[in-house]
């Protein structure tokens, strides 16, 4: 039976209210991320109207679920980000470019297999972006 170890960094975002939900786990090798937002330690999302600061603060929170299992962004090998945009359509390329564009700051070449979906919202009304992950922990670390 392959062990399991929830990954909960200290001060990391939580939930508005008690919940038993995971920030990740660690199977094996495999590390599973659930979705990340930008949000401070008590749930306060961070950079409001900001698609850029809210993917860069995705991609930090990513990080530390990882690092906090012995990973890193190289290991991902599975992205899935969420999105929000329900401006002018002539808009929504520009968006979508600036959110892919901090996305790449974080990512290797290759970069893991990823989707991209624009839904209607979120839980919480400001958050724009939300992304989950999987990696893969090298034989070798």
């Amino acid at each position: 039976m392959m062990e399991k170890t929830r990954i909960m960094p200290k001060n990391h975002w939580d939930w508005s209210m008690p919940v038993p939900f995971s920030q990740g786990w660690k199977v094996g090798n495999l590390i599973f991320v659930g979705g990340q937002i930008s949000a401070d330690e008590n749930g306060k999302t961070i950079g409001v109207g900001d698609i850029e600061t809210q993917t860069r603060n995705c991609f930090e929170n990513i990080r530390k679920v990882l690092n906090e299992a012995g990973a890193d962004l190289k290991d991902i090998v599975k992205l899935n980000t969420y999105y929000v945009f329900d401006g002018d359509e002539n808009e929504a390329t520009e968006f979508w470019e600036k959110m892919t564009k901090v996305r790449m700051e974080y990512l290797s070449d290759p970069g893991p297999a990823g989707t991209g979906i624009r839904i209607s919202g979120f839980a919480f009304e400001d958050l724009l972006i939300e992304i989950e992950a999987i990696a893969v922990i090298p034989d070798n670390k």
